[in-house]
């Protein structure tokens, strides 16, 4: 068998053929087409990504219509897992090296397992509109995070924009739920802690394996956890199943679990995790949105001024440069 060190070096003719020779820049060939900005794709993606999570926290409140807060976030986990572990299947795709599972382990902790529950336990108490403060709040977080985690180092103009989006998001829904704190808010800002590593982490390794696998690993990875615990919650927990909890609780397993998080991690290690979690702005107004469509919650007239910040402020976090 020949190893790789025995190949046989390719020719000067060839070299100099494919390429351009060193120092010169690369001269475009006629006819070939130009190529697209990798940002813009990226944003794309990450921007699918946040209209998937928008729908979340109503689809949970659909979804506790009929499972229990522990029963949904089981069956969820293990609905998703299944989708994940035929993805993977399907292609035989290989196992992660071994150096990955300790940043798989922390996705699964924090996006498929902490951020699931701790919010499905404040959205039995609380409105979604509330909720939605804890995604106002995530994208500074995130950042903040990456900073510390793979040294990113955004410039002051992105911090000042991501700083006034986060105010501008926290004070609207702070102030539409009344400003009073409860276990709910607990449950929330510990939700914003673990669901930020999970999103630096899943950034990080969305750079050296597809997207994807990243969330799809961490998905099986919670697949032997997540069986007995969804059998033992449906045991204890009652169950009414109904059209509304159906479809919440596909949407959270399938769109929110997987696919969102599959585009979601693309678009971030397209363009960087800083500048992709300040798309998440727009998240809670979108949820409000969607709240109002489908839960019949009522929104005042602040909605739409700030919704215009929210957007200046994402405008200027996308065009800041790190």
């Amino acid at each position: 068998m020949k190893t790789q060190s025995s190949a046989t070096p390719p020719s000067p003719i060839a070299v100099t053929t494919a390429g351009t020779a060193p120092g010169t820049a690369p001269q475009a060939t006629p006819g070939t087409a130009p190529r697209r900005r990798p940002g813009l794709g990226g944003t794309l993606q990450a921007g699918l990504g946040v209209i998937a999570f928008s729908l979340t926290f109503p689809a949970t409140a659909w979804g506790l219509e009929g499972f229990g807060p522990w029963s949904l976030v089981a069956v969820r986990c293990v609905l998703a897992a299944l989708i994940a572990g035929g993805c993977l299947l399907a292609p035989r795709v290989p196992l992660p090296a071994r150096r990955h599972w300790p940043g798989l382990a922390v996705v699964a902790a924090g996006v498929v397992v902490g951020f699931p529950l701790l919010t499905t336990l404040a959205l039995q108490t609380s409105t979604t509109a509330h909720a939605a403060v804890v995604v106002g709040l995530l994208p500074l977080t995130t950042a903040l995070l990456s900073t510390l985690r793979v040294g990113s180092r955004p410039s002051r103009t992105f911090w000042a924009a991501a700083l006034a989006g986060a105010v501008a998001v926290a004070a609207f829904t702070v102030q539409q739920s009344g400003g009073a704190l409860s276990t709910a808010d607990l449950y929330l800002f510990a939700a914003l802690l673990v669901c930020a590593a999970g999103y630096t982490e899943g950034g990080r390794l969305a750079r050296i394996m597809p997207g994807w696998q990243v969330i799809g690993w961490a998905l099986v990875l919670c697949l032997p956890l997540a069986l007995p615990a969804a059998a033992l919650a449906l045991a204890h927990e009652p169950v009414h199943v109904t059209a509304h909890s159906v479809a919440g609780l596909l949407w959270v397993a399938a769109g929110s679990q997987f696919v969102g998080l599959v585009v979601w991690y693309r678009g971030m290690a397209a363009i960087g995790i800083p500048k992709a979690s300040q798309l998440q702005l727009a998240q809670p107004l979108l949820t409000l949105v969607w709240s109002v469509l489908l839960l019949g919650e009522h929104l005042t007239v602040a909605a739409p001024l700030t919704a215009a910040a929210v957007l200046v402020c994402i405008a200027v976090t996308q065009r800041a440069r790190g």
